[in-house]
């Protein structure tokens, strides 16, 4: 006998579960996968240059000189970039020149900010006259010509790499300290901040626990945008010869050994010239892709 005495059971749907959060540098099919995926490869082949060069990339051959690449007529796959006008493997001073270009403009791109972030939290922590002395030396380094700067600095100090890397930072690091100026001084009023100040702790410890985890997404996504523009001012200074000297294989001194090899030769500086491209381009798809991933206010 059915129990009447039980009133039945309402039906209701099936709750829909909420969708799982997501890390923003989690893998996922978006520009700033395939943005990163490419990188990775490009980077990996210059971190195992010593591994992956089939030859002494400064090894030279006069009797092969000014080969075309494998794909071209009279190319071979000895030398699947060709060779340039003394006769070196291309292919391997690509992967030593990937090696060089990238190293100098990601160590140069970290020093700039971290001068930078350094002197706009300081500027914005420190109070009205600290800001406005500091603020002023922004305004004062932001009239300077980039690259007469670093042509000053190169002619005084020599063209080491050390040297490229101390000036890359010193000609970039003010647009990062006029942007975290900008965002301590919004982050400082906030209520977290002043009820921490209101419980004793100091600006610097504020600034570590408080203020720099709030600066981690913008930076990331202004570093992201802005080294291929350090990789391109690292390869203009040794295409002019003022960079990275021979025999030391970088991308922007291959490109100057070829200028003069263009008609005949165009894959000496062609190379290393589409070498910059896919880098810079791969570097704009993962900033934008990591832009959109960091921004709250677009849907999922």
């Amino acid at each position: 006998m059915t129990d009447v005495s039980q009133p039945p059971r309402p039906v209701t749907p099936n709750a829909p579960a909420p969708p799982a959060s997501r890390h923003p540098l989690g893998l996922r099919a978006d520009k700033f996968t395939v943005g990163a995926l490419g990188l990775a490869t490009i980077i990996l082949l210059g971190v195992l240059a010593p591994l992956l060069a089939p030859q002494d990339p400064n090894a030279t051959d006069l009797l092969s000189r000014s080969l075309p690449p494998a794909w071209a007529d009279g190319g071979d796959w000895v030398h699947p970039f060709g060779t340039d006008a003394i006769g070196r493997d291309l292919f391997s001073r690509v992967l030593y020149g990937i090696r060089t270009s990238f190293g100098i403009a990601a160590i140069g791109l970290v020093f700039s900010a971290v001068l930078g972030v350094a002197i706009g939290v300081t500027a914005g922590l420190g109070g009205p006259f600290l800001d406005r002395a500091l603020m002023t030396v922004v305004d004062v380094f932001i009239t300077l010509p980039n690259l007469l700067l670093m042509l000053c600095g190169i002619a005084l100090l020599g063209t080491e790499i050390w040297v490229l890397v101390v000036m890359i930072g010193l000609v970039k690091w003010e647009g990062y300290a006029r942007l975290v100026r900008g965002q301590v001084l919004q982050l400082r009023e906030q209520g977290y901040v002043e009820a921490a100040r209101g419980l004793g702790a100091s600006w610097p410890a504020i600034a570590a626990r408080h203020i720099l985890p709030n600066l981690a997404s913008p930076l990331i996504v202004i570093l992201t945008l802005a080294f291929p523009g350090v990789l391109l001012m690292e390869a203009g200074l040794s295409f002019l010869g003022v960079g990275v000297q021979p025999p030391t294989s970088s991308l922007g001194r291959m490109i100057g050994d070829g200028r003069d090899y263009l008609i005949h030769s165009w894959w000496i500086s062609g190379i290393p010239s589409l070498v910059i491209v896919a880098i810079t381009l791969l570097f704009q798809i993962m900033g934008d892709g990591l832009r959109d991933r960091l921004d709250v206010q677009l849907d999922d």
